[in-house]
């Protein structure tokens, strides 16, 4: 790997200066693991290498170029991305992402690729003007976050929070929505923190991208507990605005006191419970989704059912479920870790838990009529549509990105309905 230094950014590790600017005129096969955040990161790489005269394709058989743009959140994804550093290794190779910010030795032991560190991929996109065509956009409102959890490498790749201007992100949500953006998803390592360092709020930010004209609704990305909580009453209230779905990302991880604090979370479980009640006031219905961790190091029979009584009592839509792995470089990491087969059963009972909680959630809403607005087509002959709440229907049919219509929800698939138009 390419370890020369930054330039003038003699913070950021892994940095190959000028690594955009030798993909040109090529053929490129560009692929993308992890968050939204990093969707948006290859949605602007790839508007860049069109600029540059590349052409990029979906085979890497075809391509001149294979650029990955990693994740390391968790060890499977990072096993999953090193399986594919080491199937291109003997191609030209450009890695980008979390991974080879903090994990130079770990790649370096598969390939020897060229690395584009996501600054320059920002810094050469605001020289591009162009953005993406299509129904579907990614707006990145901030980068890095102010949280100190214990077992998050993120963190350590993105650092302190940095949030782009409201100017900025509205131009930019303007511009996709000219393009053909209707779903605009709102992105950031903790998008609830967005503002705290320049003195504004996400309120402000939501207000400004809803009084945007257009035909298209606003997304809103994952927020800390811990930032979320002070300023939970105006993002509530904003969550009312015509143009916002009304869908929350309340990652709590645990419902574990004792657990959070090993964390480093900076929150309660009381007050996940607090937040959640204020949004139901606001904007009764609402969608929530929420994130969990099983298996954290010292995490006993009695921490686990509370994770499972905090879930009973929120009643989350959606529960994304992680068995913890230990990260390099973390304080968690030093921990003595739990066996596998105790992570297993407790994932296991989380999902059969989660999945009892939203079909019970979905109960009421099957046979309903509802309005949905089309976001995008899921292959030929089917289209997705989304509810207010950003329920996910699937309809028969090439629907327009944008139309509006009532929809008879018919079936229920537990993380989407079928419908028909009414």
């Amino acid at each position: 790997m390419n370890r020369d230094g930054p330039g003038d950014r003699s913070g950021d590790p892994a940095a190959t200066p000028g690594a955009l600017s030798t993909l040109a005129g090529v053929r490129v096969y560009l692929r993308t693991f992890g968050c939204t955040y990093n969707a948006g990161d290859s949605w602007k790489l790839a508007e860049i290498l069109r600029a540059q005269g590349c052409n990029l394709v979906s085979d890497p058989a075809l391509a001149d170029a294979i650029v990955l743009n990693t994740c390391t959140v968790v060890g499977k994804t990072e096993r999953k991305v090193l399986r594919e550093l080491r199937r291109h290794a003997q191609r030209p190779l450009y890695v980008t992402g979390c991974m080879p910010l903090v994990q130079e030795e770990a790649i370096g032991a598969v390939c020897s690729p060229v690395t584009i560190h996501p600054r320059e991929i920002h810094d050469a996109y605001a020289k591009v003007g162009s953005v993406p065509h299509g129904p579907v956009g990614v707006v990145q409102a901030c980068r890095g976050c102010l949280g100190s959890c214990t077992y998050c490498i993120t963190r350590l790749a993105r650092g302190p929070l940095e949030s782009r201007s409201l100017r900025d992100v509205t131009r930019e949500t303007a511009r996709l929505v000219g393009a053909g953006a209707v779903e605009v998803r709102l992105t950031g390592q903790d998008l609830g923190a967005w503002g705290r360092d320049t003195g504004q709020s996400l309120a402000d930010l939501l207000r400004s991208l809803a009084a945007l004209s257009g035909r298209f609704m606003v997304r809103p990305g994952m927020m800390n507990p811990a930032t979320l909580y002070p300023v939970m009453d105006s993002i509530a209230e904003a969550f009312t605005l015509p143009k916002v779905f009304s869908s929350l990302h309340l990652p709590v991880q645990s419902g574990s006191g004792t657990i959070l604090g090993k964390m480093g979370r900076g929150y309660s479980p009381d007050q996940v419970v607090s937040i959640v009640e204020r949004f139901e006031r606001a904007a009764p219905g609402f969608l929530l989704t929420t994130d969990v961790i099983c298996g954290f190091p010292g995490e006993t029979g009695g921490d686990f059912s509370k994770t499972l009584a905090l879930l009973r009592r929120i009643r989350p839509d959606r529960v994304n479920v992680t068995r913890y792995s230990p990260r390099p470089g973390t304080p968690a990491s030093l921990e003595k870790d739990m066996p596998d087969r105790i992570k297993k059963e407790r994932s296991r009972r989380l999902r059969t838990l989660a999945e009892e909680i939203a079909r019970e959630k979905n109960a009421p809403w099957k046979g309903r009529t509802v309005p949905v607005m089309i976001t995008e087509s899921i292959r030929p002959g089917s289209s997705m549509g989304r509810t207010r709440e950003y329920r996910g229907v699937v309809l028969e049919g090439d629907l327009c990105p944008g139309t509006v219509l009532p929809v008879r929800l018919v079936e229920d698939r537990t993380y989407y309905f079928t419908g028909e138009p009414a």
